[in-house]
């Protein structure tokens, strides 16, 4: 995340569609130059060699984009068998190359299916974790490897896109649809299904499509925001609680927001009925309105400004958890 002093104070999340051989911290500075923005970062970061779905958040907005990295991923990606690389992917150093056997649909559907549902990967040693303090890739262009722990992911949907004739075409080829949960290396998936099949295997190109509840249909390139004028750009800016519809939602009162905004809880289910709604939102998994189910976060507004988040407690209070100051600059 980075600021800058001179700049207004913009809140929202803008869906960008990055551009190939960019980072993703280098497209995040164009838009923000384009807004002028005080604050501003992303949601998890596409390598130059990926391209699609980046959200990007300003001011407020960035408090909740730790939340969105948590989020679900839909990636399409073309595997490029026969190869293995250093990093994972093309721009990389080929290490080795072998022959592609000759593959049918089903021998291909059949691997897919070995690598559906909850599996453990080892992430690849060119990412961002850290061992010893010291990030992977740091480690990895010094010529070190060190081991890793595999981790547990879920590849909810694994389909293949190639067909028939696409395969008889560039038998070394493969086009995926992955739909993945977080922590997800798509990298390291295209060099295990590629080992799988006998033959090795690295990322030729990468598009994210999803995030979440985001979808790439909704993005602008930077050639789009480009060209747009300051209204316009405003209006591609997503309010910044969209991404916690999943929340259950209470409107306080002018004085209970003074309270909530110096940092006090309220006694709110001894005095107001309309969070009953909200206490059975929360128990709706177990049906019950007990203390036990009626804990749990949700989002405050008072009429429709967006406050921030609360946590309903035990004894029936709503304290303040996460404030939000929602003031926008335009110019």
């Amino acid at each position: 995340m980075s600021k800058r002093k001179s700049g207004c104070n913009i809140h929202g999340i803008l869906l960008l569609d990055k551009r190939l051989g960019v980072s993703s911290n280098k497209a995040l500075q164009e838009v923000r130059r384009l807004f002028n923005a005080n604050k501003a970062g992303h949601t998890g970061s596409l390598d130059p060699l990926a391209t699609g779905l980046l959200p990007l958040c300003f001011g407020e907005a960035t408090k909740v984009s730790g939340l969105m990295l948590d989020d679900n991923k839909r990636y399409q990606v073309v595997i490029q068998l026969g190869v293995m690389t250093d990093t994972g992917d093309r721009e990389g150093t080929v290490l080795e190359t072998k022959p592609v056997p000759e593959l049918s649909i089903d021998d291909i559907q059949a691997c897919l299916e070995k690598f559906t549902g909850e599996i453990d990967q080892v992430p690849p040693m060119y990412s961002a974790l850290k061992h010893n303090g010291k990030k992977l890739y740091e480690l990895a262009r010094e010529g070190k490897t060190v081991e890793r722990k595999a981790r547990r992911i879920t590849i909810f949907e694994l389909k293949l896109l190639t067909d028939s004739q696409a395969l008889a075409l560039q038998p070394d080829q493969l086009t995926l649809d992955v739909f993945c949960s977080k922590g997800t290396y798509i990298r390291s998936l295209a060099e295990d299904i590629g080992h799988y099949l006998g033959c090795g295997g690295t990322v030729n190109e990468l598009r994210r499509l999803e995030a979440g509840q985001f979808n790439i249909a909704n993005a602008k390139t930077i050639e789009q925001l480009t060209a747009m004028d300051q209204q316009s750009l405003f209006q591609c800016l997503i309010n910044v609680d969209k991404p916690l519809e999943a929340l259950p939602a209470v409107q306080l009162s002018d004085q209970q927001t003074i309270c909530i905004k110096y940092g006090q809880s309220l006694d709110f289910l001894s005095f107001d009925e309309t969070l009953l709604s909200v206490a059975e939102e929360l128990g709706a998994n177990g049906g019950s309105t007990s203390p036990e189910r009626r804990q749990g976060t949700v989002r405050m507004y008072n009429d429709a400004v967006f406050l921030g988040l609360g946590e309903m407690l035990m004894d029936g209070k709503l304290a303040p958890k996460k404030l939000f100051n929602m003031s926008n600059e335009l110019l």
